[in-house]
């Protein structure tokens, strides 16, 4: 797995279920460059266990990363069909329904692999037939992209640990304080708190560019 930080966020077109359950053909994080941060986040599979408590914490945050202009995205390498009857299946009952920000459909893999959180890999074993290494799901990535498509945070979990929505929520902060100020954020900032002059040509090269 490759770090993308600092890197031009792999641009896609698929399948996705929008507005709880709008499908739609060729979703793209293109349509937010120049506009909203992202925040896109992968997750194993559609109807288990850990994965709806994470949905739901990410929709429960949702009007607290609008009110910042970011958009969330989700996505596994399950189908828009999938994903349509999760949506349908309430949260008392294992589902997500009333979930509202998009769910995108890697069903061919390529996503996940793009961002390096695919789980596994295909090879031709000794009778030459492809076989997989692993179970070709997405492991629990998670990446910050700013408003011109660069990655400026990622983060990736192996299966049975959920992450905190919350801080990814302070990352959003923290990006946009560094963008509004100038001035970079020590450990455990949290918004409100003052930042620190930054003393790397780093820094200024990023808000040259931007």
């Amino acid at each position: 797995m490759g770090v993308l930080v600092g890197k031009k966020a792999p641009s896609f077109s698929a399948g996705a279920v929008i507005n709880g359950g709008e499908i739609v053909e060729g979703f793209s994080l293109d349509q937010y460059i120049g506009k909203n941060p992202v925040v896109l986040f992968f997750y194993p599979k559609d109807f288990t266990f850990v994965c709806p408590s994470e949905l739901h914490a990410f929709q429960a945050k949702l009007a607290e990363f609008e009110a910042r202009g970011a958009k969330v995205v989700a996505c596994s390498t399950d189908t828009e069909e999938s994903h349509w009857g999760w949506l349908q299946v309430p949260k008392n009952k294992g589902g997500i329904e009333g979930i509202t920000y998009p769910i995108v459909a890697d069903t061919t893999k390529t996503i996940s692999d793009a961002y390096g959180v695919l789980a596994g890999e295909y090879e031709y074993n000794d009778e030459m037939e492809m076989v997989a290494t692993g179970p070709m799901i997405a492991y629990r990535g998670l990446f910050l992209i700013d408003k011109a498509g660069i990655v400026m945070h990622q983060l990736v979990n192996n299966f049975p640990l959920g992450r905190n929505v919350d801080e990814a929520l302070r990352m959003v902060d923290a990006l946009q304080f560094f963008e509004e100020n100038g001035e970079v954020c020590p450990a455990n900032w949290q918004k409100g708190d003052d930042g620190m002059k930054a003393s790397f040509d780093g820094v200024a090269d990023y808000l040259a560019s931007h």
